[in-house]
């Protein structure tokens, strides 16, 4: 297949396209406005590949999407770009209605003209896959209780209310339309490549330079954690088997509270660089507890049973060795952590980074 890929310069758009590259023989254009989270350094293992392409293009641009669909003819888009962090939704939510909503009518509508003027073979395999979070649900009640494709949307975040309405969006322009779509709604992801103001990696970089380690409220909040490998290879499955018009949900049955994910990594530091910053006796010295967000979720977990049952899909990584790889690849990699820090990789939004086109 030749797919479009959105966003595959952020967190999950580049790690499943090193998959792409790297473990199937499919075509990738990728395709991302390059924001602050967008880091063409965390695609240098693949970028050389004859069957990958880049195009800098923001997908709330309608003529440049048009000339991307008319150029490369996709066999299936894959929609991750999306901004995510919902504390700057908080600050700032206009970026967020902006892309998420906008931005994925935009392509939507540039899909479905696409596919409409498609033929026989070509018309019938193409699919347009959108990728969506558990946040949509909004919390759960009971601790007993877990997020199923049926449960009722209740987002609480401009962030999260931004990427429910992108989904219904999408679930629309299927039953309105008949555009041949597959959703998936994903609980947190950790790993290699995540940008540093998220939750696992900023505890890591912190703890290496003997900075707080702040916790929102009493840390007790609990997510569901989802290694990203494991996730991407969740979604090449329900891009390449799914069912047309079908939402799947993807955990990685590893629900824990914050504060237990920022104590396994102190402890996990403690084994690994036992030589700490100056002044520092443990990293667990480091946690502090700062005000909660306003809205803050208490618990999501996702309910993984229909991908599993339906396409065979179930996490390789358990929490415990998901960590421990993320801990050990932030510790070997600080040369591209350095580059985040210090804004160095943002030098590739001037035009200097080469782009490779798929023939």
């Amino acid at each position: 297949m030749k797919i479009l890929v959105t966003g595959g310069a952020g967190f999950i758009g580049s790690a499943l396209v090193r998959y792409l590259i790297q473990q199937t023989t499919d075509e990738v254009v990728n395709v991302d406005k390059l924001t602050y989270a967008g880091n063409l350094e965390s695609l240098a293992t693949v970028s050389a590949s004859e069957r990958y392409a880049f195009e800098q293009v923001d997908i709330c641009d309608r003529d440049e999407m048009e000339r991307i669909f008319a150029q490369y003819q996709p066999d299936a888009v894959m929609h991750l770009a999306a901004e995510s962090h919902v504390d700057r939704s908080i600050d700032g939510p206009a970026a967020f209605i902006q892309t998420n909503i906008v931005g994925t009518y935009t392509l939507l509508e540039t899909a479905r003209s696409y596919w409409n003027q498609l033929a026989g073979e070509a018309k019938e395999r193409f699919r347009f896959h959108h990728i969506s979070t558990d946040e949509v649900y909004g919390d759960l009640e009971g601790m007993d209780d877990l997020f199923i494709e049926e449960t009722p949307y209740a987002p609480s975040s401009p962030y999260s209310a931004s990427k429910a309405s992108s989904d219904h969006l999408v679930r629309s322009w299927y039953r309105t339309y008949g555009l041949p779509v597959v959703l998936t709604n994903c609980s947190n992801n950790y790993g290699p490549y995540h940008f540093p103001e998220k939750l696992i990696p900023l505890m890591i970089l912190n703890a290496l330079e003997g900075k707080p380690l702040p916790v929102y409220g009493s840390g007790c909040q609990i997510r569901d954690w989802l290694y990203v490998d494991d996730h991407v290879r969740a979604l090449y499955r329900v891009l390449t088997t799914g069912r047309s018009g079908e939402t799947y949900n993807i955990g990685g049955h590893n629900e824990k509270k914050n504060i237990e994910v920022v104590a396994a990594i102190c402890a996990l530091l403690e084994e690994l660089v036992p030589q700490k910053p100056c002044g520092v006796q443990r990293y667990a010295d480091l946690i502090h507890h700062v005000q909660d967000r306003p809205g803050h979720d208490f618990r999501y977990a996702i309910n993984a049973a229909k991908i599993e049952r339906e396409l065979g899909w179930t996490p390789h990584e358990s929490f415990e060795s998901g960590l421990r790889k993320t801990v050990q690849w932030y510790l070997d990699n600080q040369l591209w952590c350095q580059h985040v820090q210090d804004g160095t990789y943002q030098r590739q939004r001037l035009g200097n980074a080469p782009v490779v086109r798929v023939g």
